[in-house]
């Protein structure tokens, strides 16, 4: 038993004696009920930048960077969702509504940088200086594991960097990571001239060599690496290795993909059906319009060609899921590090804002609503149903059936898996 849990059980039970309630009555009390949903997978869409939220899910009236009036860069459109518009270059996405629902209200107080954002967006939390804490994908891996053996919890299609890493829980709940469908992930992949029987060979060398050192390794970092090992020579065979051949797809459903990005969608719906647990995908095209989604200046004027190719990649993949009748298995987050303010820069661009953005929620068995939550007339602050990070977090990880207020630990050290947060039940059925 933990130290925490033992202490908070044993003073219970001297104020129980003292007072005549009943232990358990008094521990039950306490307990928070949590809505819980039946999703297997998540599927984390990560538009690194900052994505506007009045360019894309949560329109306003039109402005202009040229007369400097704060507003939408584009026309809004009517949506599957009656009452619900989104912009005009979501135009798929807009008949599918009824999947989706558009967190508008969401918000956090970190300072408009993009890496201190961006690390918060993907823990729950603030950057400390005395803990690393794990990324949502770790946190998922951590709980649930693979849905089958033999391969990874948790993909990233995408740069790694730390605050999509394990943090304090170790390198049992890291990532495997691939920087382009073509190439494979880093590291596994087999040159060509290594036959299976040489492989073999190595394989059987350098277990004899670490099985000799066991006496001079001690520790749970380097079992931990061992374990990480025997996990990586099992991914880079053949059976596994398969999955990143798309070619292997019918040549109408890459085509309706379309771009990089949408090859990275349809490679993340076929690791979610060999049974991966979560899959980060970055959507980083910044050569489309020079500034990917942090459109300051330039940026702001081609953001559409962004727009465009999330619209096409996300319906696509919606409608995928569906056919293969994995959509309610599946949950998709469409995630950003902050939104933008409806007013422009001095380069007709916009900058940072973290007091309200858009995260869209997408399949996964929820009760969908189009969009929740209702921000002010620019988009600067919510009016109704505000979301927090961690409550963003908690409906993530209720919708995963992961108990919301569950503790983790840094070593002895109890750590809530959510900064407090609660689900948004309206989303549960």
């Amino acid at each position: 038993m933990k130290r925490r849990s033992f202490l908070k059980l044993a003073g219970a039970g001297g104020l129980a004696a003292q007072s005549g309630f009943s232990l358990l009555a008094k521990e039950s009390s306490h307990v928070a009920h949590f809505p819980m949903g039946k999703a297997e997978h998540c599927i984390h869409i990560w538009l690194g930048g900052g994505a506007s939220q009045v360019d894309t899910w949560d329109p306003k009236a039109m402005g202009s960077a040229k007369d400097k009036k704060p507003g939408s860069d584009y026309p809004s459109i009517e949506t599957s969702v009656p009452g619900v518009k989104v912009t005009e270059h979501l135009s798929r996405c807009a008949g599918l509504m009824e999947n989706i629902t558009a967190m508008r209200t969401v918000n956090h107080d970190v300072i408009d940088e993009h890496a201190a954002a961006s690390n918060r967006m993907h823990t729950g939390r603030s950057v400390s200086g005395t803990t690393v804490y794990p990324s949502l994908g770790s946190m998922i891996a951590s709980e649930r594991g693979p849905v089958t053996d033999g391969v990874p919890s948790y993909v990233l299609i995408g740069y790694p960097n730390f605050s999509r890493g394990p943090g304090f829980l170790g390198a049992k709940a890291g990532f495997l990571y691939l920087l382009d469908t073509d190439a494979g992930p880093a590291g596994l992949k087999r040159p060509e001239h290594i036959a299976d029987t040489r492989q073999s060979r190595r394989e059987q060398l350098l277990h004899a060599m670490r099985d000799s050192a066991k006496d001079l390794r001690t520790g749970p970092l380097l079992n931990e690496y061992d374990t990480s090992l025997r996990e990586s020579l099992k991914l880079a065979g053949p059976k596994f290795m398969e999955v990143f051949d798309l070619k292997s797809e019918k040549g109408e459903l890459r085509t309706a993909y379309g771009s990089e990005f949408g090859q990275r969608c349809l490679l993340a719906r076929r690791l979610i059906q060999r049974g991966v647990r979560f899959i980060e995908v970055s959507h980083n095209l910044n050569f489309v319009n020079g500034t990917g989604w942090d459109t300051h200046n330039q940026g702001q004027q081609k953001q559409h060609l962004l727009i465009q190719d999330l619209d096409q990649a996300l319906s696509t993949l919606i409608t995928d899921l569906k056919a293969q009748g994995l959509l309610d298995k599946t949950l998709i987050v469409v995630n950003t590090e902050f939104g933008r303010p409806s007013s422009y820069d001095g380069g007709g661009g916009r900058g940072h804002q973290g007091s309200t953005f858009s995260v869209v929620l997408a399949g996964g068995g929820l009760k969908h609503h189009g969009a929740w939550g209702v921000t002010d007339d620019l988009s600067k602050t919510p009016v109704e149903a505000p979301c927090s990070v961690p409550d963003l977090f908690a409906t993530v990880l209720a919708t995963l059936a992961i108990n919301p207020s569950k503790e983790l630990y840094d070593g002895d050290r109890p750590v809530p898996i959510t900064d407090g947060g609660k689900p948004v039940a309206e989303l549960f059925g």
